[in-house]
């Protein structure tokens, strides 16, 4: 494939930061602490990379309005009692760096509220890097195109010249709803099969690969 992208956009939890297991132990905890039905691993991991409100009317679909705002609350302090023991994935650090160096545009696009990423960022410092970034307390949630359409449009950037990698079947989709192309990480939150069914470009299993199949088509 001899296609040269202008614009990387990663996705964070997942690609980026190994915060899927964080985040699956912080649904199920509050859930707990509300006395809901804990959702299972699979269900937790399906909802990551969403909205966090969106996110949790999925795993609870049955608590009154009312009662979110006390769910996520719980959510929040469960993630963030653990999120500066959040470590990236081996190689992603000098991987940013390479990209960086060599002139490409990366941006971030993320379930993350401005205030998650922006903890984030300072905790693993890399945001430097990034040129821009959106967020799902500013956007649309994934998979609507709003985040990549800002991003395309404040680089520039054509959907054919743009490419998102996530780990998530929301990642992907919003790809294709942006008339981008897709890169799927299959060491985060969604099974390999699941983001094969979203046709992405390719699916690569650790960051190894991803260092190689960057460097190869972009």
């Amino acid at each position: 494939m001899a296609k040269r992208f202008e614009l990387l956009v990663f996705d964070w939890d997942g690609t980026l930061s190994d915060s899927t297991g964080l985040i699956v132990r912080a649904l199920q905890a509050a859930c707990r602490d509300l006395e809901l039905p804990e959702p299972s691993e699979a269900q937790a991991r399906f909802v990551i990379g969403l909205e966090l409100s969106q996110a949790l009317r999925h795993i609870a679909p049955a608590l009154p309005e009312e009662r979110l705002p006390s769910l996520v609350s719980r959510y929040r302090w469960h993630y963030q009692a653990a999120d500066r023991d959040i470590h990236l994935f081996a190689g992603i650090p000098a991987l940013i760096e390479t990209l960086h160096a060599a002139g490409r545009q990366l941006a971030v696009a993320t379930g993350k509220s401005r205030k998650g990423l922006a903890r984030a960022f300072a905790n693993s410092g890399l945001g430097p890097y990034f040129a821009a970034s959106r967020c799902a307390d500013e956007c649309f949630s994934k998979p609507h195109p709003q985040m990549l359409e800002e991003l395309m449009d404040e680089f520039a950037a054509p959907g054919e010249r743009t490419l998102m990698i996530g780990d998530t079947t929301h990642d992907m989709q919003m790809a294709i709803n942006a008339g981008a192309a897709g890169l799927a990480v299959s060491y985060g939150a969604h099974p390999r099969a699941e983001l094969a069914r979203s046709r992405p470009l390719a699916c690569v299993d650790d960051v190894a690969q991803l260092a190689l199949w960057l460097e190869r088509n972009t």
